[in-house]
């Protein structure tokens, strides 16, 4: 085995980079959305009504996240913000029909890709391929408490 296998890491590290580069890409030319907004946007169209704090536990977003993106979906009249009827306190947000045609027009993100072939992996192997993750993390200062569980770089409530 060679005994550098630096530039092999590397090169596979940068076609993870590409990949996601590319379906960034691709998700904006379809929809004008990031990846973040489109998983708020789906999550909020599945569950019907939701506020912003069932969506940020659900998707493991911040809360001010969350609040960034939503004002973005609504600028773009792809969410609708609604006072609660009984507790006007409670704000909900529904998909708008504009929402949902964006939703179907959207290609899969690269993290459904990501989840459909890695679960079809054995368990050991998935726990090797985390451990081997985990470490590079650790090799490249990222903190853990600093990422939501998405396939993207940059700011998860960025703009396109």
């Amino acid at each position: 085995m060679d005994a550098n296998l630096t530039i092999p890491a590397l090169k596979a590290l940068r076609r993870i980079l590409r990949a996601s580069e590319l379906s960034n890409r691709q998700l904006a030319g379809a929809t004008g959305l990031t990846p973040s907004q489109l998983l708020v946007l789906q999550e909020i169209e599945e569950r019907g009504q939701v506020t912003p704090t069932e969506l940020s536990t659900a998707l493991q977003f911040g809360q001010a996240t969350i609040t960034n993106i939503i004002d973005r979906l609504e600028s773009a009249g792809l969410v609708r913000r609604q006072r609660g009827e009984q507790d006007k306190r409670r704000v909900y947000l529904t998909c708008t029909e504009a929402g949902e045609r964006t939703i179907a027009l959207a290609p899969d993100l690269l993290q459904a890709t990501f989840s459909q072939e890695f679960t079809t992996l054995p368990v050991w192997e998935q726990a090797m391929i985390l451990a081997g993750l985990d470490r590079l993390s650790d090799i490249l200062g990222i903190a853990r408490s600093d990422v939501a569980p998405l396939l993207d770089s940059g700011a998860i409530d960025r703009s396109t």
